[in-house]
């Protein structure tokens, strides 16, 4: 399978996911089905678009919509789902590292090949993967995720940088590509399984002992 091809599908899969974890933050505050679906969209297509709109090009779902009926569809089916059964949190949390990678990459690619700087480069990499989740975090009314300890922007950012070492070493970015997604994904998933995290950020006040 061309490098593409499984970008294509791994993109739609990332917005299946990414639908599903906003849908499942909606449940934790019982909105209904349209403010499921509202929070479910920009959740799995909120990150894409500001990227878009930053870079002044066609925003790609406007000329695909099926990212639109995926969602949709993801939504609804999810709402039905959780009324029943108990949602499979943990494999969910390993889908979306998965789409977290690939939104990562294609950010990175669509910005790279526009001719932008580096530091624009990894900046909307970055802005691709986690804008559609903080913005789904601020909606429900909670802390964003990448403002947490949790590494998740840690890891697009490392995803982003390595893409940018590697691709000039080659004439395919089929490896460069393939390096970025597992360096997102093992920070991602050190993360949930290893407890990987950054140090918190707590100044000394006077009185405190010395470290």
């Amino acid at each position: 399978m061309h490098i593409d091809t499984l970008l294509h599908w791994l993109d739609l899969l990332g917005t299946v996911v990414f639908a599903v974890t906003g849908l499942l933050a909606a449940s934790r505050k019982q909105l209904d089905l349209f403010g499921a679906i509202v929070i479910a969209m920009v959740t799995a297509i909120g990150g894409g678009t500001l990227r878009d709109l930053i870079l002044d090009v066609p925003v790609f779902w406007l000329h695909a919509p099926v990212y639109v009926y995926l969602v949709v569809i993801a939504a609804v089916l999810m709402f039905i789902y959780v009324r029943f059964f108990t949602a499979p949190v943990r494999l969910l949390l390993v889908l979306d590292a998965l789409g977290l990678a690939a939104f990562t990459v294609i950010g990175v690619q669509k910005t790279y090949a526009l001719g932008y700087d580096d530091a624009i480069v990894i900046m909307t990499g970055i802005m691709t993967g986690v804008v559609g989740g903080m913005i789904r975090d601020i909606l429900v009314g909670e802390v964003p995720l990448i403002l947490r300890r949790e590494i998740y922007a840690t890891a697009s950012f490392a995803g982003a940088s390595v893409w940018l070492l590697m691709r000039p070493l080659f004439e395919d970015a089929t490896l460069a590509t393939l390096l970025a997604m597992a360096t997102v994904l093992l920070l991602r998933l050190g993360g949930i399984y290893g407890n990987l995290s950054l140090p918190l950020f707590q100044p000394r006040h006077p009185g405190d002992p010395h470290p």
